[in-house]
Order: C-alpha cells, then sequence, then structure tokens
C-alpha cells in the first residue's frame, strides 16, 4: 500500500489492517472519559454502514482524510464511507468519501459541531451525522446532507437511539444498547 507522506511524496506503508477491523486504542484516547462508549458507538455504526453499502463502499474507523493541501488538513472521523477501490490510498481524498461521522465527546463539542462540520461542507463531502449523548444517555444522531451549490450542509434527520436512515443507505442500527 502506498501512502502520501509530507512533502508530497509517496511511500509503501507497513501493510494495511483486514477490513473490518476493530477500534484502535486511539479511539478512546481521542475521547477521554467515556471513550469506550464512544468507540463502541463508532465501531456498531461503521458496522452497519458497511453491510448497508455493499460492494462499492466500505465503513471504517481509524480512517484519514486529507480535506486540503495548503494548508495540509487532515481528519480522523470516529466513521467514515469511502469507495472501496481507494481503500489502499492513505489518506484518502474527499471525492472518495460519501460519509463521515462524529462522536461528540466532553471537550470535543465545538470542533465537532462547528470547526469539523464547515470543513467536511467545503471538502465537497456529501453527508454528516454527529452523535450526541443525551442526558439519559440515549445516543441522538443528527443527519446533514450537503447543499452543492452553497458548500454548506442542511439538516437532515434526526434519531434517538435506533437509527432509522433511508440516505446514503438504508439502514437500521440501535445505538442506544450500548
Amino acid at each position: 500500500m502506498l501512502e502520501e507522506v509530507r512533502g508530497g511524496g509517496l511511500r509503501k506503508s507497513v501493510g494495511h489492517t483486514p477490513h473490518p477491523r476493530a477500534p484502535s486504542p486511539t479511539t478512546a484516547v481521542r475521547h477521554g472519559r467515556g471513550g469506550k462508549v464512544q468507540a463502541g458507538l463508532a465501531r456498531t455504526l461503521a458496522n452497519a454502514l458497511d453491510a448497508a453499502a455493499g460492494p462499492d463502499w466500505n465503513a471504517d474507523t481509524d480512517f484519514d482524510v486529507r480535506l486540503q493541501d495548503v494548508p495540509l488538513t487532515n481528519r480522523r472521523p470516529d466513521v467514515i464511507v469511502y469507495r472501496a477501490e481507494t481503500i489502499d490510498l492513505t489518506p484518502t481524498r474527499p471525492e472518495h468519501v460519501l460519509l463521515v461521522v462524529e462522536v461528540v465527546s466532553p471537550g470535543s463539542e465545538t470542533t465537532d459541531r462547528i470547526v469539523k462540520v464547515d470543513q467536511y461542507a467545503k471538502a465537497g463531502i456529501p453527508f454528516y451525522w454527529r452523535i450526541e449523548q443525551a442526558a439519559t444517555g440515549v445516543p441522538i444522531v443528527y443527519t446533514y446532507v450537503l447543499d452543492p451549490a452553497t458548500r454548506a450542509y442542511r439538516d437532515g434527520e434526526m434519531f434517538t437511539g435506533t437509527v432509522r436512515a433511508t440516505a446514503p443507505f438504508s439502514i437500521t442500527v440501535d445505538l442506544g444498547v450500548m
């Protein structure tokens, strides 16, 4: 597998973990306290999206996307759905990404609610989902759809506990059982 390195070159990477894979310890570290819950939500959703997506798309965790080259901006969404044929392109590019999902945790609220959503929209990623924990502990999933004319997201559907989405794929997954 080839991966891009700083300065624009390519290098052969050490290898690729077979897909699907378990969440890495870095996911829990990024989410601080409660990181196992957030990582579990991300992995459960990634598995459901991967099953619903069919052979042309992969859903994964711990997968980087390069949003822009100058200034260099890479993000690692909690879940990413990308073209299966680009699995060896690291980091992947926005034109290969269909959906990104962020699981909000204490300390990431502003970044996940404002900064990342703006960056993903400007990069042209068609769908953005944000998962928040209600006071009762039940996950709330907010979905957004890109308006290509404005390069801004428009509100989509909201789900509490169980996601029953029709876009970008028909999917039903219960996130309230974590």
